[in-house]
């Protein structure tokens, strides 16, 4: 029974295989491809607006920098359950959560 069904595989691939082979894409050729160039600028220039319309549209990717604490300042403020940060702690120190200050 193995043999029957592995033999109709390969009979679907072989029958497959050959359809598809009349189906290659044709070559274009070099005239089909050089174009005029004012045609080219055309779609430049229309790219262009279309691009500007949709990064209109999107936010800012831009990652906010906050200023940077002093030593012993307030870093952080309380809300709720959660911590907002005031500024950013020096290089070699953290912000400590439970005071709020730089340490």
């Amino acid at each position: 029974m193995e043999s029957s069904g592995l033999l109709s595989v390969l009979l679907f691939i072989t029958f497959f295989t050959f359809i598809c082979s009349g189906q290659l894409s044709p070559d274009i050729s070099t005239e089909e491809r050089s174009s005029d160039p004012a045609t080219e600028q055309e779609l430049i220039e229309a790219m262009e607006e279309l691009l500007g319309r949709f990064q209109e549209n999107q936010p800012s990717t831009e990652k906010r920098s906050l200023p940077r604490c002093l030593v012993g300042s307030r870093c952080a403020m309380r809300v709720g359950p959660r911590f907002g940060p005031l500024c950013e702690c020096r290089k070699g120190t953290y912000c400590n959560y439970l005071m709020l200050k730089c340490i």
